[in-house]
């Protein structure tokens, strides 16, 4: 029968690998897949009366349509700090004002740009592999540490094994995440 320790050490590993799968997932939807999407906008921090917030927390943010992104700041002030905060952006778009809200028209990835897209996400993928290796490494040698203090080899090793488990399940999820945002990359 497995102790408590052993359960914590697992559960601890399951919710820390959990996080790393989001985080390479959030990360995914800052890469552009030739469509407009609110999210693309999810890593930009405006400049508001001297602190940097996030843009979702200083203007709205629609797409009327798969080219276009519109910001509507909740103060018209806001208008040329939002432009400045795309301009300095990775995203590589040029804002355009009409004085009350911000317009950001998308244009058609190029076969040059999705192959690149492809590769920075592929970088991205391996980054949430690696973390998910790291976390493993972690709770096996936890688990090493809970044998020495007295829990039996076998119940070690049979949590050594759900952790691979575990890993293995979640390193999948990544690899799934990546196939799709590349299929969306590519497709033209």
């Amino acid at each position: 029968m497995e102790t408590e320790a052993l359960q914590t050490v697992l559960t601890a590993t399951q919710a820390e690998m959990e996080k790393a799968v989001n985080h390479t997932k959030e990360m995914f939807t800052r890469f552009r897949a030739g469509k407009a999407s609110g999210s693309m906008l999810d890593g930009i921090k405006v400049d508001h009366y001297g602190n940097m917030v996030p843009l979702n927390q200083v203007a709205s943010i629609n797409t009327p349509d798969a080219r276009t992104i519109m910001i509507k700041p909740w103060e018209k002030g806001m208008v040329a700090p939002i432009e400045k905060a795309i301009i300095k952006s990775h995203l590589e778009l040029t804002p355009q004002s009409d004085g009350e809200q911000v317009i950001l028209n998308i244009p058609p990835l190029t076969e040059e740009a999705r192959t690149k897209l492809t590769k920075q996400v592929h970088h991205e993928a391996e980054h949430g592999r690696v973390a998910i290796r790291n976390i493993r490494q972690h709770a096996n040698k936890a688990l090493k540490h809970l044998q020495k203090e007295g829990i039996d080899e076998d119940s070690v090793k049979r949590a050594e094994a759900r952790v691979q488990k575990q890993t293995d399940a979640h390193i999948k999820t990544i690899e799934e995440q990546m196939a799709q945002k590349e299929k969306s990359i590519m497709t033209v």
